[in-house]
């Protein structure tokens, strides 16, 4: 694994990206992963491991998570930000690794994305573009319509700054506020903790992201792809969806409150083609570290 960086600019002004990547640097199938709103790079540790033999992995901080930038302005925490941020992460993955790599005789880049909840939703956004390099996507437990009952119970645990004294504590605190992630080893939620944390001058520990991101919950999405007339169920993304044409494999937890079952069937009626998993025991959002959550992602992205 290599922890790496770049600088993106938005708005006027530049701030680091933070990523890590795994595998061959000069593989040409690239797997870009992003991660959920409060979460970061590392929660694909053990996705990307399994990956790494057959891919070149990148695994992406959002800005203001993780080892990202803070934004200056948090009114810019909003997915204009974060696509744009995306199609540079994109660019980055594409570029050449080695001297005349594009010479007609290289193999082409294939480059897929799995988003996690927020990530998804990046990636759904890039996907819609026109000329998209995106050649597969998985949506891990998020869809075309995100309830605002998930969105509040989501905001209420983000923004806070709490500080916890000791990291047992604040893997208690993830064990509580992720449940929904389900059963995972006693290793994998001390991952978690440490690296979704950081421990601060006084000693005490802190979550590893700005609070002020939950700023960029307020309902709109994105200028481009504006809400429809479901604006009172939540966000709508239809739109967007359907402008989605590269494969697609939807990833939920049985008990998810964020990607309905209603949901899940309507994309699929609308794409037929469509592919999907479903995890018994398991909510917002699937963790994609045991090892049939990891087996599903990675049938659909090497098949």
């Amino acid at each position: 694994m290599r922890q790496l960086r770049f600088h993106a600019l938005h708005n006027g002004g530049f701030h680091r990206i933070a990523y890590t990547e795994w595998g061959d640097a000069g593989n040409p199938h690239v797997v870009v992963c992003v991660h959920g709103l409060a979460r970061n790079s590392r929660d694909f540790d053990f996705l990307a491991a399994a990956l790494a033999a057959d891919c070149r992995v990148i695994c992406m901080d959002v800005v203001g998570r993780g080892e990202s930038d803070w934004l200056d302005n948090k009114s810019d925490y909003t997915f204009s930000t974060y696509t744009a941020d995306g199609a540079a992460m994109i660019a980055r993955a594409s570029a050449p690794v080695e001297p005349g790599w594009f010479s007609r005789d290289a193999p082409e880049t294939k480059l897929d994305w799995v988003g996690t909840s927020m990530g998804g939703m990046i990636g759904m956004f890039l996907a819609a573009k026109r000329n998209s390099p995106i050649r597969r996507l998985v949506l891990n437990d998020v869809g075309a319509l995100i309830p605002w009952s998930a969105l509040f119970r989501m905001k209420g645990y983000v923004g806070h700054g709490v500080r916890f004294p000791s990291i047992e504590r604040v893997e208690a605190h993830l064990r509580e506020v992720c449940a929904p992630f389900g059963p995972l080893s006693d290793e994998q939620w001390r991952h978690l903790a440490v690296h979704g944390s950081r421990r601060d001058e006084d000693g005490s520990y802190v979550m590893r992201y700005d609070p002020a991101i939950a700023q960029g919950m307020h309902g709109h999405v994105d200028a481009e792809f504006p809400m429809g007339p479901d604006v009172l169920r939540g966000i709508d993304l239809w739109n967007v969806w359907g402008k989605v044409a590269c494969p697609t494999l939807v990833l939920r937890g049985a008990e998810s409150d964020v990607l309905r079952p209603a949901t899940l069937r309507e994309m699929k009626e609308r794409k037929p083609e469509m592919e999907s998993a479903e995890f018994a025991g398991v909510g917002h959002a699937p963790a994609l570290m045991s090892a049939h959550q990891i087996s599903a992602v990675r049938r659909f992205l090497l098949r």
